[in-house]
């Protein structure tokens, strides 16, 4: 603990324990000492007092032994030389001000200046407190605000409730700096305080702070069954369960508002301010650090959210089209639709990336480039979506996870129609929502909302960008895709026989009810942005989320890819559709697909091999369908023998289809996509004792036909050519 603020805190003390000793005998003389104590109309007597030591205050003779408690409490005032700061005794000062700051606020009632004048409302009713404490409980309310002091200006303090408000915070408002309060400035622009907006301006003085304090010890008695007196639980209740916070304002911190801070740490809330003033930052009491001071008044909200650990749940959507999982199937023709972002050949992406709590200004959306108003309408639109995430529990593991659960929440708006995943999305906004008034700008919106509503417990702070210039989106991808590249590469080395735990993914079942993706090590879901680690984190993330556990158990057919719990799960998930799914074949009992997959592979039966063609591909195929006709053959969870989708890194994998003979079975795929993979086919080929293969492999600029693939495949001696029949 700084001595600096131990010193204060102690002096700050021991003169409120003095100027409520004062106030108590002059209510005694007015009143007697048997007269009644209470703040009206609320249970728990003086509910601070009665929470931590079990003594029901009822009358001014009462009051006379809690003050020598609290006198009792004090520790000896800082000596210049020889004094060690202790934590322990700050936090006692700290306690005896809060005990003797409630009886002087007692008998303020009794004798004044009354604590209910003008926008001062004194303590919160037992009505309040039902209807109130329950929002801290159900996370309606994720916390308090408790406001010492001023704001610079009155702009300055409408501007840092707002953002309390946005947060769904309480602002408990009480002292002031050198005369001016917080509550007042507010007051001067117009600000409508009260239970009703949140914004609650208890008084004046610094002593106020017993009603947020005690209303945080009422929550604890009322809620948590914390039986009065069990002072240790009703700190670790509040600590826990009541997320609150001080947020001190001015250019001053005095004495006694050092002494009401060190009160609030015994509760886990610290203290937050612009002032210039000694940090206490190792954590111990409170969750994180428990001083933290020189906070510019622009960031101050933000970093009163990071210190005490705050999850904010935005409750609603600051969109103008209906919101809910019944649009997630939504389909949008082309005769309906306003834009079609991404698709062959258009640049886009998705892409999370966490970064230090101080890069990321939670809630800020931005559209770099024009929104819908200023895009023609038709395909053919670039969109890169970089959403940068910040959070103290926040793991690189966990992006993939909130990448892919885009899919849902921006599926989930009426009029916004989602595809696909990392840098081959293919969205679609209607003509009907852009007409509601939809832009660009509410894909930030949904997605800063819905990442604090589904991930508060790992992320602090959201923003988005959204770049809508082509050439920006090109300039981003390279980064992008290199990042994608690492995520893939964290799977290397391990093998679906080195684990005994699969995991699922059911995001798509919205418009696939019988698909589930099992993923293992050596096989990524068909999107691509879902691996093996991707869904271990995600069921750390979200336990009854899309990715859970599969304990393979008894081998059924190691050849196949056929365990009996994979079995078990894909026949109860599936709606009892499928019996049995093998990992390894697309001739025998194949896994299903959506429609997310980044590659769909077609048995060529006249080469004995498969095609590989990706989303990307947009001309005829050896087959005689194009990508687009395969893809409504092979998806909406259909197990259809010959045909597959899957991604890009399952081509490189030693297991992709190896119950049919593997890579060597690959005769013909899109130009592009060899040249994207080369490296990685390469490296699986030599393994595999495939030489030259991938110059062995057809593309569009040497067959277009299966008869020209068949051609081809002979005049280079494709292995396909003398493996086993497929069928």
């Amino acid at each position: 603990m700084s001595k600096i603020i131990c010193s204060a805190a102690i002096r700050g003390a021991y003169q409120i324990v003095d100027k409520a000793d004062k106030k108590l005998a002059e209510a005694i003389a007015q009143k007697g000492a048997g007269c009644k104590v209470e703040f009206p109309n609320t249970a728990y007597y003086l509910p601070i007092i009665y929470s931590m030591t079990g003594i029901p205050v009822k009358t001014l003779e009462d009051c006379v032994h809690v003050i020598g408690l609290a006198r009792s409490m004090l520790p000896p005032l800082p000596a210049e030389k020889h004094w060690v700061p202790y934590l322990g005794h700050t936090l006692d000062a700290g306690m005896a001000t809060l005990f003797a700051e409630e009886i002087y606020e007692a008998c303020k009632y009794l004798i004044g200046p009354h604590p209910v004048d003008g926008i001062w409302l004194g303590a919160a009713d037992d009505v309040i407190m039902r209807e109130r404490g329950i929002e801290f409980v159900d996370g309606t309310a994720p916390g308090f605000a408790a406001i010492v002091g001023c704001a610079p200006d009155a702009d300055t303090a409408v501007k840092i409730a707002r953002e309390l408000q946005q947060k769904n915070l309480y602002v408990f408002i009480q002292s002031d700096n050198f005369g001016v309060s917080f509550a007042e400035q507010l007051a001067e622009k117009g600000v409508q305080m009260g239970w009703d907006t949140r914004l609650v301006p208890f008084g004046k003085e610094t002593s106020a702070a017993v009603y947020s304090l005690g209303f945080a010890n009422r929550a604890a008695l009322s809620f948590g069954n914390v039986p009065p007196g069990d002072f240790k639980r009703n700190l670790l209740y509040n600590k826990n369960r009541i997320f609150a916070f001080v947020l001190a304002l001015g250019t001053k911190v005095t004495d006694e508002q050092y002494a009401n801070a060190a009160g609030a740490i015994n509760y886990g809330f610290p203290t937050i301010t612009n002032i210039d003033i000694p940090e206490i930052l190792p954590t111990g009491v409170c969750t994180y650090e428990h001083v933290v001071s020189k906070v510019p008044v622009d960031k101050i909200v933000d970093k009163c959210v990071e210190v005490r650990g705050l999850k904010i749940s935005i409750h609603k959507l600051d969109i103008p089209v209906p919101y809910g999982p019944a649009f997630e199937g939504e389909r949008i023709r082309k005769e309906d639709m306003q834009i079609e972002i991404g698709g062959p050949g258009v640049p886009a992406f998705e892409y999370v990336c966490t970064k230090e709590i101080d890069e990321v200004e939670d809630g800020k959306i931005q559209v770099i480039g024009p929104d819908l108003d200023e895009i023609p309408a038709g395909p053919g639109v670039s969109l890169g979506i970089m959403v940068e995430v910040s959070g103290r529990k926040m793991q690189p593991d966990f992006e993939p996870i909130f990448e892919r659960q885009m899919h849902r929440f921006l599926g989930e708006a009426q009029g916004l129609f989602h595809m696909g995943q990392r840098d081959i999305i293919r969205h679609r906004i209607s003509k009907e929502a852009f007409k509601a008034g939809f832009r660009i700008r509410h894909i930030g919106n949904i997605i800063h909302a819905k990442f604090h509503g589904e991930f508060g417990a790992i992320l602090d702070k959201v923003q988005v960008t959204l770049y809508t210039k082509k050439e920006d989106v090109e300039r981003l991808l390279k980064d992008v895709r290199a990042a994608y590249t690492e995520r893939d590469a964290r799977l290397k080395g391990m093998t679906d026989d080195s684990v005994s735990m699969f995991y699922s993914c059911t995001l798509c079942q919205s418009f696939a009810p019988t698909h589930i993706c099992v993923v293992t090590p050596e096989r990524s879901g068909l999107c691509g942005s879902v691996s093996w680690l991707d869904g271990k984190a995600g069921y750390e993330i979200n336990p009854t989320g899309p990715n859970q556990p599969i304990e393979r158990g008894k081998t059924v057919d190691e050849r196949l890819g056929q365990w009996e719990g994979t079995n078990s799960f894909i026949f109860n998930g599936s709606n009892r559709s499928l019996e049995k799914v093998s990992l390894y074949s697309i001739m025998t009992d194949p896994m299903t697909s959506c429609g997310c997959f980044e590659c769909i592979s077609a048995m060529l039966p006249m080469t004995n091999g498969i095609m590989v063609v990706d989303r990307d591909f947009a001309e005829m195929t050896p087959c005689g369908m194009k990508f687009s006709t395969l893809a409504g053959t092979v998806g909406g969870g259909l197990q259809t023998p010959g045909f597959m989708g899957h991604s890009k890194f399952y081509l490189g994998s030693r297991k992709f289809i190896s119950a049919d003979g593997g890579l060597a079975r690959v005769v013909w795929m899109p130009k592009a996509l060899k040249e994207e993979l080369a490296e990685t086919l390469i490296k699986t080929a030599e393994e595999l004792g495939l030489e030259d293969f991938l110059n062995k492999i057809a593309d569009e600029t040497v067959a277009q036909t299966e008869e020209e693939v068949l051609n081809y495949m002979q005049k280079v001696n494709h292995p396909a050519l003398v493996l086993a029949p497929m069928f």
